[in-house]
């Protein structure tokens, strides 16, 4: 983990420097397309994409299993995950306890609560509100929660959930935190009623916004799909448009590869981004 940390903090520096050679060109030869933007705060909002999307999986990953019963051949939740289920009448509680650290069956190392209330189905749908305790994901705390409307099916036979939620993320070795508003669909496109985890994937769209404590806000919306497969602990495809810092580019998750990698465009420029 601490490899990992520093290869982000890498990366980070290496945009921010880049920036100011921009900023140095700029002054000399007056060019128009010069970008300059804080590298480290536009890292650091991806970075909560990727935490709230991942952390986002694991709770419905936990409702799926445990209500629906989609995926009770092979679990994504090892022995280090306690599930308990308290029924009322036609809805009841869920919460996912991951003790002081569990690392998934998909390698996300987590700690702390999910928790979920409930309630019963009607028409085709289900009410459920989430909220994070003492919960991490991968070194960065997570609190907050949001709600989901849950349907069976949507109009492509496949379940859905709506979602609206405020999340706070907290990361590690910076005093720093982000906030993200947003509303979301997740679409399960792949996996579904096969009975295990490992082919689970899913489709995103929506819109949210993210403000760090420093003052950095971000809008971003989902111009293409995002997909998230629950073997991975990253994004793997996708294309969010962002406006920040009176600029508007747009974050490229790939071609669906899992790997930590993401680009940044800016007036035609690409910068890497690692999550």
């Amino acid at each position: 983990m601490k490899t990992y940390v520093n290869k982000a903090l890498f990366f980070s520096l290496l945009l921010l420097v880049g920036s100011l050679l921009f900023s140095c060109s700029d002054d000399d030869s007056e060019d128009s397309n010069v970008v300059n933007f804080s590298a480290e705060n536009t890292a650091r909002a991806a970075q909560t994409d990727n935490v709230v999307e991942g952390s986002f999986t694991i709770m419905e990953a936990g409702y799926i299993e445990t209500e629906e019963g989609r995926s009770n051949t092979i679990s994504l939740f090892p022995s280090c995950a306690t599930i308990v289920i308290n029924p009322s009448g036609n809805g009841g509680m869920i919460t996912l306890d991951f003790g002081e650290s569990c690392t998934l069956n998909n390698g996300a190392v987590v700690s702390g609560r999910i928790e979920m209330d409930y309630g019963p189905i009607n028409g085709g749908s289900r009410t459920i509100n989430y909220t994070y305790e003492d919960f991490t994901y991968n070194n960065n705390a997570v609190s907050g929660g949001g709600q989901v409307v849950r349907q069976i099916a949507n109009q492509n036979g496949n379940p859905q959930s709506a979602a609206t939620e405020t999340i706070n993320v907290s990361f590690p070795n910076t005093a720093v935190t982000a906030t993200r508003e947003g509303s979301r669909v997740i679409e399960w496109v792949e996996g579904v009623g096969s009975g295990t985890w490992v082919d689970n994937v899913f489709n995103i769209t929506g819109n949210w916004n993210t403000e760090l404590t420093n003052g950095f806000s971000r809008s971003g919306e989902v111009t293409e799909t995002l997909v998230k497969k629950l073997s991975c602990i990253y994004l793997v495809s996708g294309v969010l448009e962002i406006q920040q810092e009176g600029l508007t580019g747009t974050i490229n998750w790939g071609d669906g590869t899992c790997d930590n990698q993401a680009t940044l465009t800016f007036n035609g420029q690409e910068f890497p981004i690692v999550l």
